[in-house]
């Protein structure tokens, strides 16, 4: 190939990943990107932080229920060995 069909192609597809580029980085993934680079990416840490609280607070409850649950289950259990045992 001949340097002098080359340089123009090479000129033509720098300008198009250019404009490209440019076009891509001044919408919405470009915006992100500066918000990540400058650290506000984190303004949606407290709702994060937030959740993780409700689901400690579920669990919590859950580990409460499952308390009861058992209590429940250990007085039928004995209430019904004493049915079953004669003279009792």
């Amino acid at each position: 190939m001949d340097w002098d069909n080359i340089a123009p192609m090479v000129v033509l597809s720098i300008a198009f990943l250019s404009a490209g580029a440019v076009f891509i980085f001044r919408g919405p993934l470009g915006k992100a990107l500066a918000d990540r680079i400058a650290g506000r990416h984190l303004a949606g840490e407290p709702e994060a932080q937030r959740l993780r609280q409700d689901v400690d607070d579920l669990r919590a409850e859950l580990g409460a229920l499952q308390e009861r649950l058992d209590f429940a289950e250990r007085l039928l259990t004995r209430d019904q060995e004493r049915a079953l045992k004669p003279g009792a």
